[in-house]
C-alpha cells in the first residue's frame, strides 16, 4: 500500500470513529435527558416512623395510595418510611429526585432539617406537599390539623378528667420531639389550656416520640416527685402514653393520662379505663387532601379548591394550606367519633379482654 492510500484509509477510519463516538454521545445524552425529564406519573410518599404510632402504616399510607389511584388511575405512589431517622429520610428523598419523581408528599421526621432538601428539589422543578408537619423550605402546599388546637384539646381533656381536683393538681408533661414543629405547637396549646386551671406543671420533659424514652422519663418523675407528687400526666401522643401507663401501673399509681392519635390500642385503653382520652385526627380527610394536592401539582391544576388558606413556616410565607379540625375522644363519645367515622368497628375495639368493658360502655 502506497503512502497516498494509507492516508485515505487512516482518514476514513478516523471519520468513522468520530461519527461512531458522536452517535454514542448523542445516545447517552438522549438517555440522560430522558431520565431528567422524570416520571410524570409517579408521586413520592415519605412518612416519618412506624414505632411510636401505628397510624402511618395502618391509615395514612393506604388512604393516600387509594385516593391517588382514584384521582389518577395510571399514577403510582413510590413509598418509603424513615423509621425514625432523619438521615434515612434524606436518602429516600434524594432517591426519589434521582428517579425523576416530580411531586413528593413529605411528612418530615425532622422538619427543621428539610430546608436545603426542599430548596434543591424546587430548583429541579420538584414540588413538595408538606404532610402533617410543616417542613422548612419552599414547599408547594401544606395539609395538617390546627396543631395548637390539638394541644389545647389535650389540656382541656386533662382538666376535664381531673374534674373538681384540677385546681389542686400537679401535672407531669411528657412532650414530643423538640425537632418536630408540631410538638412545639402541641406543647404551647396544652399550656394554654392547663396554665391557671391546674396547680402546677411540676415535671416537663421531651419523650422524643419514643415510648421507651417516655417510659424512662416518667420513671424519673416518679423517683423525683414520689408516688403522690403528681395527679395527672400529659403525654403528647398515644404511643408514649401506653409506655407511661405501663410504668405507672408497675409503680402502683393511678392517675389520668391522655395522648393523641386515637390508635386502636389507645381506644382500647380508654374503654378499659387505663387512658383518659385521646385526640382523634380524622386520617382519611387528611390523606385525601394530601393526595388531591399532589395530583393537582402533578397535573398543573390550581390548589385553592383544596387548600383555601395560607400559612407561614420558619423559612417561607404564604404557603397554600388546609387545616382540619381535631376532636377529643373519651369513653363517652367513642361511638360518635371513631366508630361513626368508620375508623374502627366496635368488634375491632371490643375483641378479647375488652368485651366486658365495651358492653359496659355501650359500644356498638
Amino acid at each position: 500500500m502506497n503512502a497516498t492510500m494509507r492516508r485515505v484509509v487512516i482518514g476514513t477510519a478516523a471519520v468513522s470513529m468520530a461519527l461512531s463516538m458522536a452517535a454514542c454521545g448523542k445516545a447517552g445524552a438522549d438517555k440522560k435527558d430522558s431520565a431528567s425529564s422524570g416520571d410524570s406519573k409517579s408521586i413520592g410518599l415519605l412518612l416519618p416512623e412506624n414505632a411510636s404510632s401505628t397510624r402511618y402504616e395502618s391509615f395514612d399510607r393506604p388512604f393516600i395510595e387509594a385516593k391517588v389511584k382514584a384521582l389518577c388511575p395510571d399514577c403510582k405512589v413510590q413509598y418509603s418510611n424513615a423509621e425514625g431517622s432523619a438521615s434515612k429520610q434524606k436518602q429516600q428523598f434524594d432517591t426519589l429526585i434521582a428517579q425523576g419523581v416530580k411531586v413528593i408528599i413529605l411528612d418530615a421526621f425532622d422538619a427543621k432539617s428539610t430546608q436545603s432538601w426542599v430548596k434543591e428539589a424546587a430548583d429541579k422543578g420538584v414540588k413538595v406537599v408538606a404532610y402533617d408537619r410543616l417542613a422548612t423550605g419552599p414547599v408547594s402546599a401544606y395539609v395538617s390539623f390546627d396543631n395548637e388546637k390539638v394541644g389545647e384539646l389535650q389540656g382541656q381533656a386533662l382538666v376535664e378528667a381531673l374534674g373538681a381536683k384540677a385546681a389542686d393538681a400537679n401535672i407531669v408533661m411528657i412532650n414530643g420531639d423538640e425537632a418536630d414543629p408540631n410538638a412545639a405547637k402541641f406543647k404551647s396549646g396544652a399550656h394554654k389550656a392547663l396554665d391557671g386551671k391546674v396547680k402546677k406543671v411540676v415535671y416537663e420533659q421531651s419523650g422524643e416520640w419514643k415510648p421507651t424514652v417516655a417510659g424512662q422519663k416518667i420513671g424519673a418523675a416518679i423517683t423525683q416527685l414520689g408516688k403522690d407528687g403528681f395527679q395527672a400526666v400529659y403525654s403528647a401522643n398515644d404511643g408514649m402514653a401506653g409506655a407511661i401507663i405501663t410504668q405507672l401501673k408497675s409503680a402502683g399509681i393511678t392517675v389520668p393520662v391522655g395522648g393523641q392519635d386515637a390508635g386502636l390500642d389507645a381506644v382500647q385503653r380508654i374503654v378499659a379505663g387505663d387512658q383518659a382520652y385521646s385526640i382523634y385526627k380524622a386520617y382519611k380527610p387528611l390523606a385525601d387532601s394530601a393526595a388531591e394536592l399532589a395530583v393537582n401539582l402533578l397535573q398543573g391544576k390550581d390548589l385553592k379548591s383544596v387548600a383555601p388558606s395560607t400559612i407561614d413556616s420558619d423559612t417561607d410565607k404564604g404557603i397554600p394550606a388546609k387545616l382540619l379540625e381535631p376532636k377529643i375522644v373519651t369513653k363517652a363519645n367513642i361511638n360518635d367519633t371513631v366508630i361513626a367515622d368508620g375508623l374502627y368497628k366496635a368488634a375491632d375495639i371490643c375483641a378479647g379482654d375488652y368485651a366486658a368493658a365495651c358492653a359496659a360502655a355501650g359500644l356498638k
